[in-house]
């Protein structure tokens, strides 16, 4: 699908996990400021879990940007408070035009 450039609306940045050790032999996790891009989103679907005593929700959230070669699945996007896990980048088309990311917003 190649969106009209006027749906990506939405002010997102791109982030990356960046591990530290914390010198007993395990790691920190921050994320780092990638990029900030317009995209679309748009909700897909949803579910709820149980686990652990409670209740948990997950919404499927696709994003599409303009291509980018740096985007991988271990990133994520912000939307404000909102983030959205990257679970894979799609080039749809094959023409390096847009990417289409398959997201997971989940409750925290």
């Amino acid at each position: 699908m190649r969106p009209r450039i006027g749906r990506l609306r939405h002010r997102l940045t791109i982030e990356r996990a960046e591990r530290t050790g914390d010198g007993g032999g395990g790691a920190a996790v921050s994320w780092e400021e990638v990029a900030e891009v317009w995209g679309l989103v748009e909700a897909t679907g949803g579910k709820e879990v149980v686990g652990a005593d409670r209740v948990t929700g997950t919404a499927a959230v696709l994003i599409m940007i303009r291509h980018r070669a740096d985007v991988v699945p271990a990133m994520r996007f912000r939307r404000g408070s909102e983030v959205f896990h990257i679970l894979a980048v799609l080039d749809k088309d094959g023409r390096g035009r847009f990417l289409s990311c398959l997201c997971e917003r989940r409750d925290q």
